[in-house]
This record gives structure tokens, sequence and C-alpha cells, in this order.
């Protein structure tokens, strides 16, 4: 839908979220939404403060709406939230605008050095001749590792296959350029090479209350395994996926549905293959207690540093 309903401006955030993530592959989530968030601002005719507090609001809504995967969005779009009530106080709709559009601006220029200093923090860790085991697909991993390389640092990378999309073997052949040796295991076979490995990496959808991580399905199975055999798993994310969320199980995350894995008439002749992206989950919740150490841009931390954080932002 075009606009919003507190003022209409002809600009549609979500197409223009969708363009943002499309024109550059390697911006996460959260700082597309806020980088879409920005143009709505810029876009806007709110005369009041009211009337702002309301389209900003609304476009968040749509943003999560029209996203099946909304928690790294989220993530971004309530920052943008935050810094607006902060820039509210005492201001008219017109400074207002100019200030978020500024530190909003600010935000999307400085992801990158974020995640420049979640690979600095983090490549400490990474050893000559180490053997790592990576899940899925994450940016801010690759961005470790790149960093490992450029240091002279010799090691090698198991990375899961990742189903049902198969994210892992992009993560493999960029790999693969870089000249770092690696192969690529089933999910079901961490088990089966977690003795070789020395150290686990998963990448973040968000970092939750308790410094438990939302991440690709199969971050919980993997960090089980990773425990039981007393190998390190290191989570790394920037601060702005802190999220507030305290789920308790799997079945508390805001991407949970009912219809997940449920039991149905099927037909003998159905293609499971074909089921799979759609009956499956796309996200799991690993627990604090499973995580070793969290890499983030504001250093390295004990999961319980995250509420810490989180007070920090949205409470000073």
């Amino acid at each position: 839908m075009a606009g919003n309903s507190a003022l209409d401006t002809g600009f549609d955030v979500v197409q223009h979220y969708n363009e943002v993530l499309q024109q550059d592959p390697g911006i996460s989530a959260p700082v597309a939404a806020v980088s879409s968030l920005v143009r709505l601002v810029e876009q806007q005719r709110a005369t009041t403060m009211l009337e702002l507090m309301k389209i900003v609001p609304e476009a968040c809504g749509q943003l999560k709406r029209a996203t099946h995967n909304s928690i790294s969005l989220s993530a971004g779009c309530d920052v943008f939230l935050q810094q607006m009530a902060r820039l509210s106080q005492g201001q008219s709709a017109e400074e207002c605008s100019r200030a978020l559009i500024q530190a909003g601006s600010e935000f999307v220029q400085g992801a990158g050095r974020c995640r420049d200093r979640v690979a600095e923090f983090g490549s400490a860790f990474v050893r000559d001749d180490h053997t790592i085991l990576v899940h899925s697909y994450s940016r801010v991993i690759m961005g470790l590792l790149r960093r490992a390389v450029k240091q002279n640092k010799r090691f090698r990378v198991y990375v899961t296959e990742s189903r049902p999309d198969q994210s892992g073997l992009k993560a493999a052949e960029e790999l693969q350029a870089l000249g770092v040796p690696c192969e690529v295991v089933l999910d079901a076979a961490v088990g089966y090479i977690m003795e070789k490995v020395d150290l686990v990496l998963a990448g973040a959808e968000g970092v939750v209350e308790s410094g438990g991580l939302i991440n690709k399905i199969g971050t919980y199975q993997l960090a089980i395994v990773a425990k039981a055999a007393k190998k390190p798993f290191y989570a790394l994310a920037e601060s702005f996926k802190f999220v507030r969320l305290y789920p308790l199980s799997q079945y508390d995350l805001p991407t949970h549905r009912s219809d997940l894995l449920a039991f149905k008439d099927s037909r003998p002749t159905e293609d499971w293959h074909a089921r799979l992206a759609a009956t499956n989950p796309m996200l799991d919740y690993t627990p604090p207690e499973l995580i070793t150490l969290l890499f983030t841009d504001l250093g390295v931390m004990t999961p319980s540093g995250v509420s810490d954080e989180l007070i920090k932002f949205y409470l000073d």
C-alpha cells in the first residue's frame, strides 16, 4: 500500500525496502529498514508532531507485516523509533524530521563499521591450524574470516549445507575464492565432524534480552552438539540486532506458526521435497547457556551482557 493512512505521500516504504535489498545484496535487513524509514521521513509532509509520531510507527508496521521473517527488520525499526522518541522532545515536526534524517543516515553509513568491529574482535579467536564450523551463510562471519585471511592465518572451515535453502553453499563458494580450505557438510552430519572442530561460529537474526540467539534453523541443535562435545560456540551480531524479546521456547518466537510441522492428511504421491520450505521453520532459538561468547561491535561479551546494553539504549 502506498503511503500511509496518517498522511499520504505516495511513498511505498515496503517497495523501497525491497529495492534497497535488491540493489545491495550485502546490506542487512535492519539497515535496509532504517534506510527506508529515512526516505519516508524525507517524503512526508507532517506539520505537527502528532502526525509524525503516527506516520513512522505505521510505516514500521507495514514493513513488519510485509516480511515473513521480521526479527532483524524489527530490530532496525525499533532503533529508529527509539531515536524518534529521543529527538521529539521539545522540537517541532520539522526540526525532529531533520534530526531523524541525520541520525538515520549516520546509522546507515556506520553499519559497515559495526560489522568491521565485530570482525576485529572475533578474529582474535581464530588461530593458525584451527578447524572452524560455520552454520549457513552470515555476512558478519564472512567478514571475520576475510579479516583472518588478511592476517595470514591458516585455517580450515566446515560449512553446513543449511537446508532448506542451502545457503551454506554460498559461504563455501566465497571461502574457496579466498583460498580457504573448506568442505560442505550435511546438517545431519554436524555430530559426526564435531570432534575435529576447534570452534563453532553462528550469525544472528536477533539477540534477545537473555542473550539467547535467534538464527537460521539448525543453530539450536548445532549449539547442543557443541556443548556436549565441549567445543566453544561463538555468536556474532551487530548490536543493532539486540531485540526486546524474551522467548522461553522455540514456540515463543514471533515467526512461529501453528501450521509448521503440523500433521496433515497427505496424498501418497505428494512431493515431500517441495514441501520442506513451506512446512518447516526457518529460524530457531538458542538459549544463552549454550553460547560461550558473543562477538559484537561493542566488544566481546557474555550473553548476560545483552540485557545491560538494551537497558542503556532504551532507558538512558
